[in-house]
């Protein structure tokens, strides 16, 4: 596992996927912003864990996609402990555990992990197992 490239491009899709869910409370379409902000995130989320999961793998990384999507939503849960709860949900009045309960971080959380074993069975094992001639 290349330690480095996986922790950068965690923190990537982290910074994008964040960037995202708040800009789109700036366009209004829904009458409730912070669903809409999810409904948001939770469509933005798989191109951009395919991007993330692309970068990882272009150079001949092969470690499973199961692992690289955990360590991808383990990236993302520690910096929204760190950063997006302490400065967006505990100042509107909300709490650690209602941001880790809801169902919403769940779902994006599959997300992150089916989206990276795709990848990898679509794109790094077949060319693993492909015999050259």
């Amino acid at each position: 596992m290349k330690n480095t490239r996986v922790l950068f491009v965690g923190i990537l899709i982290w910074i994008i996927g964040v960037s995202l869910y708040a800009f789109s409370y700036y366009v209004p379409l829904l009458e409730n912003a912070e669903q809409q902000a999810n409904i948001w995130l939770s469509i933005i989320i798989v191109p951009l864990v395919w991007f993330g999961s692309k970068l990882y793998y272009r150079n001949g990384a092969h470690t499973h996609g199961l692992r690289t999507g955990l360590i991808f939503f383990t990236i993302s849960a520690v910096l929204d402990a760190l950063i997006t709860v302490p400065f967006t949900i505990l100042t509107y009045g909300g709490s650690y555990y209602d941001f880790f309960v809801d169902f919403g971080f769940w779902f994006i959380g599959l997300e992150f992990v089916t989206t990276t074993i795709v990848y990898w069975y679509l794109k790094v094992y077949n060319k693993r197992i492909t015999p050259t001639y």
